[in-house]
């Protein structure tokens, strides 16, 4: 089936859109025509670049954490699905989020599951849906919800800590991108001016550094053109199929950090698939749900086939250790959690130990990194003032 981008109205008057699959856009448009909606167009994605026009939003994690503790607390204290979601959709400020919930409900009042109907919205993570599935079969809703909000707030505090911990280096970058800018547009012209009434013989690396400054002085216009075509250009590759599978491909041979962004989606992964087991979803599925839920390429292909391979009968730990990509000691603790029975309480361990792992290495790494920056910026603005001064103290010891 084909993905088409949908705009209608509701019965309230709310415009929505969103992508929906389909065999064709008549069957699309009268699927929902049936269903009470005003349709005014049916496009399909074919061809359309992956931005905001037709890409569908995702919500923000503590958005939607914070939804879903409401939603559980109302639940828990007795109201109907429906009415839950009419009473957060009322509260709701986010307009996008607050025609998503809407949407939702009028799907569960047509008797859609209401695992179905946020899956038909997007942007909706892939675990979540299958979570809200696991639990309706079973009938243990509020349980599973319970778990998957302990799910996110892990995870949610785990990537801020990962993130607070890189922004000292990436202000020392700005700030060393900010001073070049402001040496090479300023200082360096009046120094070109200077030297032009003096007349003087200049050193190649002092004509070098006043040929670049005049360049970006009198080409500025160009070159941040240039700049701004190659960011939407790498944007765009990077958004398609192969720029996302070589982007991630790099990321895993990077020095130092390769090895961390290998632990954080292991990490990542345990986390998942323990909370899907615990939600009562068999293995298989579990695993098929974790590696499209996971935002590696390689780390998601190796779990799928080790999914195939635990379909055929082999055990978990083999399966993983066959795909050669997951570390020994991680396959060791599986083995002990498919031994003893306690594979989900074991792939939580194995989580939180390259949780801190990742936090750790990711300290020592930036102990390294910090004043590596450092020392290239002092040795990069001192360069630029040795080849502007060396021409004054020169015409300085001629004078004496």
């Amino acid at each position: 089936m084909a993905e088409f981008l949908i705009k209608m109205a509701d019965e309230r008057g709310h415009v929505l859109q969103q992508v929906e699959s389909g065999i064709s856009e008549e069957e699309i448009r009268n699927r929902f025509a049936q269903q009470g909606f005003l349709v005014y167009s049916v496009k399909s994605r074919r061809g359309m670049l992956p931005l905001s026009g037709g890409r569908k939003k995702r919500l923000k994690a503590d958005q939607f954490v914070v939804f879903n503790q409401q939603f559980l607390t109302l639940i828990k204290a007795g109201l109907p699905i429906l009415k839950s979601l009419n009473i957060l959709s009322k509260r709701q400020k986010n307009a996008h989020f607050k025609a998503m919930l809407d949407n939702i409900q009028d799907r569960v009042k047509s008797g859609e599951l209401l695992s179905e109907a946020f899956e038909a919205q997007g942007g909706v993570s892939k675990i979540y849906t299958t979570t809200l599935l696991a639990g309706e079969r079973s009938g243990n809703l509020e349980e599973v919800l319970g778990r998957y909000i302990a799910f996110q707030r892990i995870t949610v505090s785990f990537r801020k800590k990962l993130l607070s911990s890189l922004w000292y280096p990436a202000l020392l970058i700005a700030a060393l991108a900010v001073m070049l800018t402001f040496l090479m547009t300023y200082v360096v012209p009046q120094f070109a001016d200077l030297y032009t009434t003096l007349n003087a013989k200049l050193p190649a690396i002092t004509l070098f550094m006043l040929s670049i400054g005049r360049g970006i002085q009198h080409y500025y216009y160009i070159i941040i053109a240039v700049l701004a075509g190659l960011v939407f250009v790498i944007t765009v590759w990077v958004r398609s199929e192969k720029g996302g599978q070589t982007l991630d491909a790099v990321r895993y041979k990077l020095p130092i950090l390769g090895e961390i962004w290998m632990k954080y989606q292991i990490a990542m992964f345990s986390r998942t698939l323990s909370t899907l087991l615990t939600g009562g979803l068999p293995l298989v599925p579990s695993l098929e749900t974790a590696s499209q839920s996971i935002n590696s390429f390689k780390i998601g292909t190796n779990v799928d086939y080790a999914a195939k391979r635990v379909r055929e009968g082999r055990s978990l730990s083999s399966s993983l250790e066959e795909t050669r990509f997951f570390p020994d000691l991680a396959i060791e603790m599986v083995e002990v959690g498919e031994s003893t029975g306690a594979l989900p309480a074991m792939l939580n361990s194995v989580a939180e130990f390259y949780e801190e792992d990742v936090q750790n290495s990711l300290s020592a790494a930036m102990q390294l990194i910090e004043p590596a920056i450092l020392i290239f910026m002092g040795i990069t603005v001192a360069l630029v003032l040795l080849s502007l001064y060396l021409p004054i103290f020169s015409l300085g010891a001629q004078v004496q």
